[in-house]
């Protein structure tokens, strides 16, 4: 009987061994230690909806890093004040991660390397005309993804911008004269949508740019450029083409407009199409070497896949990551240049 309990005992030993084998050899076999992976997002929607959006994505994150054979014991989130704040960070290694607009992109590209582009879902309205915005509006959303989208010179419920947006529907356009009389809100010169393609449209348009506008007021965020047109601080604001899909509630709620933005609201202009965010990392980082850049890219592209990442980067209407191409930036390039940002 002593001798039937000890071959049992063996063979379970033998099973326990064996299971234990197969786990120490599966595809998540950590290879190295990082010790902080800091992630930078410049802030086009308010600081603290970022902090709040992005808490879950230091656990996702950690989880995907295991899997590409990295230990990351902590991941840190900042916020930069303004966009080229996050290159600076990049430019200096104190973030490994940023992700930026690809003007931003562009400005530090000599100190850090694009590895995704985001993907957004397509808009319902897809048209250089602005009568055309006006005329299909609300604009939704569709199930195509794009790696591009557009800017909009957008007015408000201000007499002028009302007097603009008639000229528009009726098919007349519009004179540099009628557009220098407005009052102008626009975001910081490294921002594509909020000024360096509005800036081009005016370039293209009328051979002038923002900074030849007798009006022009900078603005922190999206935010605060909505609550000024709603308010005729503004009268036309410079703003990514889904904008007012993201401010639809708070337009009336915080706002205290009567209407909807739909029906107070016009496009007056429409740039040319600027293609996406960027996730970049940092050359000047100390830990970062050709292995950790390929882990952070695979890593985000895995979670661009997932609904709960696709549900934590829905604050940037990101909805997946590709393999960038600088190239792909050259128009951006272009566009600094036109509006001699260096």
């Amino acid at each position: 009987m002593r001798r039937f309990t000890s071959s049992v005992v063996a063979f379970l030993l033998c099973i326990a061994v064996s299971v234990g084998c197969g786990c120490s050899s599966s595809s998540q076999k950590v290879e190295k230690s990082v010790p902080k992976l800091t992630i930078g997002f410049v802030r086009s929607v308010d600081e603290e909806e970022i902090i709040t959006a992005t808490e879950p994505l230091k656990d996702l994150l950690k989880t995907e890093m295991m899997k590409q054979g990295y230990y990351v014991r902590e991941v840190e989130i900042v916020v930069g004040n303004k966009y080229e704040a996050i290159g600076r960070k990049l430019a200096t290694g104190s973030i490994e991660i940023g992700f930026i607009p690809g003007a931003t992109y562009v400005l530090y590209e000599g100190y850090c390397d694009i590895i995704l582009t985001a993907l957004r879902k397509g808009l319902s309205i897809e048209s250089s005309e602005p009568r055309v915005w006006n005329e299909n509006a609300p604009t939704s959303s569709v199930d195509k993804t794009v790696t591009f989208y557009r800017a909009l010179i957008l007015a408000g419920p201000s007499d002028l911008g009302k007097a603009l947006a008639a000229k528009v529907n009726d098919g007349e356009a519009l004179t540099w004269e009628e557009l220098n009389s407005l009052k102008w809100g626009v975001m910081n010169s490294t921002s594509p949508a909020g000024y360096l393609y509005p800036s081009l449209w005016l370039k293209e348009k009328y051979d002038k740019r923002i900074n030849n506008l007798s009006h022009v007021t900078e603005v922190d965020t999206y935010s605060t450029a909505f609550k000024g047109l709603s308010s005729g601080t503004f009268d036309v604001i410079c703003i990514y083409a889904d904008a007012r899909r993201d401010f639809e509630g708070r337009w009336k709620s915080e706002f205290g407009r009567d209407d909807s933005i739909w029906s107070e609201t016009n496009v007056i202009g429409v740039t040319s199409g600027i293609y996406n965010d960027t996730v970049c990392v940092s050359r000047t980082s100390t830990i970062m070497d050709e292995g950790l850049k390929e882990a952070i890219k695979q890593a985000f592209i895995n979670i661009g896949d997932s609904d709960e990442g696709k549900k934590i980067m829905s604050f940037y209407k990101h909805v997946g990551y590709v393999e960038a191409d600088p190239e792909d930036y050259e128009p951006m390039r272009a566009a600094r240049e036109i509006n001699n940002i260096k």
